[in-house]
């Protein structure tokens, strides 16, 4: 079997290609478990820290069909479609969010359509997807209402797999990742990037800084669940997405006041006393037009499953990755 990560170079993208290399197989279409035989990992950068000869780093501009020719091919079994241009950075270039998180996805998907061979496709969609006034718990049939161009963006990625899906082209399935946090590293353009700064910085004696209210709630997963659940949905039927294409994961749902508490609780009042609070309206109304939970009853009765709670999410961080630094 082969296997395409594209966004590869990223955090996610090389959390999953590690803990894929380690499993060593994936289901394929008749839901039985074959060898992963080679692992592509695309990004606009090269993937580092492998050292397999499963692996092939290629980089590349994702909306170049030249490139995209070169990544995708009949043996190409099942593809992790991670590359996207994040929340803040999308609303603030609109001509690049349009050109990788639609036109590069549509590039993708009619290369898979004119191959002929119907991959199975991994498309990690977004709570972006969402706004406006909302029940107090998202549910399966609430209306797409997004308020961001990255939200615009992930819903129209939604509709084409759904699409491509129901005319046999791929076999896809969507999953409307919660904010990941705490992510490993340095921040990134993403609005809710502070969702991870305000518990990775303060557990390493740096400052952060907050630009959101304490009241605002998030929709949280670990980076270790989110990588589960790719693989839990790569591998389950078909016929769990075949009425909806779309799966809402299950998360955590806590106000940023209470991640704040939580990690005074995990690392002492000190590390929460290096948080600075400073309003960013940009990121407030962004994440402010987020769901703050939302039904899973679904995605539960296929397997998936999400973190106890938000002190574990941190717990989780410290052993996963700073101890490891």
């Amino acid at each position: 079997m082969n296997v395409l990560i594209t966004g590869g170079a990223g955090f996610l993208g090389k959390r999953l290609a590690k803990q894929l290399l380690q499993r060593g197989v994936l289901k394929n279409a008749q839901g039985v478990e074959e060898k992963i035989d080679e692992l592509v990992l695309f990004d606009m950068v090269a993937a580092e820290g492998f050292d397999d000869p499963r692996v092939k780093v290629v980089t590349g501009n994702i909306s170049d069909p030249a490139m995209i020719k070169q990544i995708v091919d009949v043996k190409t079994s099942s593809i992790f479609h991670l590359a996207a241009v994040v929340s803040s950075q999308a609303e603030a270039d609109f001509d690049l969010g349009m050109r990788i998180n639609i036109d590069a996805f549509r590039l993708l998907l009619e290369t898979c359509r004119a191959l002929g061979h119907c991959p199975k496709l991994l498309f990690t969609s977004s709570v972006a997807v969402y706004g406006g006034k909302l029940p107090a718990i998202v549910q399966d049939d609430t209306a797409l209402n997004p308020k961001s161009s990255y939200g615009m963006e992930k819903a129209v990625g939604e509709l084409m797999l759904s699409d491509f899906s129901r005319r046999g082209f791929i076999d896809g399935r969507g999953l409307r990742l919660p904010t990941i946090s705490v992510r490993p590293g340095k921040p990134n353009k993403a609005a809710s990037s502070f969702a991870s700064g305000i518990i990775r910085e303060p557990l390493q004696k740096e400052e952060a800084v907050c630009p959101a209210h304490p009241d605002t709630r998030l929709w949280l997963l670990s980076p270790r669940q989110a990588v589960e659940s790719l693989i839990h949905a790569h591998d389950a039927p078909s016929e769990g997405f075949a009425q909806n294409r779309m799966m809402n994961l299950p998360g955590v749902s806590v106000s940023v006041g209470e991640m704040i508490e939580a990690l005074g609780k995990v690392a002492g009042p000190e590390a929460a006393a290096r948080i600075r609070w400073e309003a960013d309206e940009t990121v407030q109304r962004i994440v402010g037009s987020w769901p703050a939970a939302w039904n899973t009853d679904r995605a539960t009765a296929l397997g998936f499953k999400g973190d106890a709670d938000f002190e574990t999410i941190i717990r989780n961080f410290i052993n996963d990755d700073l101890a490891k630094s």
